[in-house]
Formats: structure tokens, C-alpha cells, sequence
């Protein structure tokens, strides 16, 4: 009997846990004996957790994807999802379409800050795509990339709201 070959799908991987060091080396090198090709990546470490998301594009269904880097012995928490393919659009500008701005907030500390900038964004057609919030002492430091149409107001809705806000338009190039 013939085996078949699977056909190249596209995995979101999430990995989270207690942080130590060599996390980041032992699922690339994971995925990388897959032959897996790391598409994106996304890691942070939180108040001493470690958290990271991968899409990888492999010749494996998802449950030996999910065991091979549970066997890795990392002792993170691991997930598996097929993602589908990337929409029309994403990443890169449209006619017209979304710019992408870095938004950079800072306040003091306190409930529903993140909240309210998300929602200050979603009023106006935008969307996060990448976020990291901090909390030094009091001070809650936020720093948004996002794709917008059009971020009149959105800085001075921000800072009547006592907030530090900053909105620029990032160059293509920059990406």
C-alpha cells in the first residue's frame, strides 16, 4: 500500500506557560523536523509567563502537529488550530483601503483603559493588529498598530478622556 501525502495546511500554534529559557528554540526546532515553514510569529514574555503564537505551513494533519510539539518537553500549554487562508487585503494597502498608524496611549492605571481605546478604534472602522500594554507602577502604557481608513479624532477623543495619545501613520517601508 502507497502512503499518501498530506496536503500543506496552515496551523495556528499557540504555546503558553511558566517562562525559561530555550522555549522559543525547542518548538522551532520542533515545527522545523515537521518541515514546517514558520510563516508568522508572535512571542511575549508576562510577568514571567511566556506566551507565543506561530503559523506554520506543514505536510501533517493537526493532531501530529499537536503531539510533536507537546513532546517537545517544554511544559507550556499547546494548541492547534487550522487557520484558513490570509483574506484579500491583509497586510498590505488597498486602493483607498486601510493605512497603517502606530497608536501610542499612556494614563494612569485603571480599570477599562484598554477597553476604551479598542472601542475608540472600532467606531471608526480600524483594526488592531498588533498590541502591548504595560503597567509601569501607575502608569498604563499602550502601543497599537493598526489599519485605518481614517484616524481623524481619535488622538484628541483619547486625551479628553485623560489620556497621552499619539497617532502617526507608519511608512510602507517601515513594515
Amino acid at each position: 500500500m502507497t502512503e499518501q501525502r498530506q496536503r500543506v495546511r496552515t496551523y495556528a500554534v499557540t504555546a503558553v506557560g511558566a517562562d525559561a529559557p530555550g522555549e522559543v528554540a525547542a518548538l522551532a526546532e520542533t515545527l522545523a523536523a515537521l518541515g514546517a515553514n514558520l510563516e508568522d510569529a508572535s512571542m511575549t514574555r508576562l510577568r514571567g509567563h511566556f506566551a507565543m503564537t506561530l503559523v506554520a505551513a506543514v505536510d501533517a494533519d493537526a493532531a501530529a502537529v499537536q503531539a510533536a510539539v507537546e513532546a517537545a518537553g517544554t511544559g507550556l500549554q499547546v494548541s492547534v488550530s487550522e487557520v484558513g487562508e490570509e483574506q484579500p487585503g491583509a497586510g498590505g494597502r488597498a486602493a483607498r483601503g486601510p493605512v497603517v498608524h502606530r497608536l501610542v496611549v499612556h494614563g494612569a492605571d485603571r480599570p477599562g483603559l484598554l477597553a476604551r481605546v479598542a472601542r475608540a478604534v472600532a467606531v471608526r472602522g480600524g483594526n488592531i493588529t498588533d498590541l502591548t500594554c504595560r503597567l509601569s507602577g501607575e502608569l498604563y502604557v499602550m502601543t497599537l498598530e493598526l489599519e485605518l481608513v481614517d484616524g481623524t479624532g481619535l488622538a484628541d477623543e483619547l486625551t479628553a478622556a485623560g489620556l497621552t495619545a499619539h497617532l502617526v501613520e507608519v511608512e510602507e517601508d517601515l513594515l
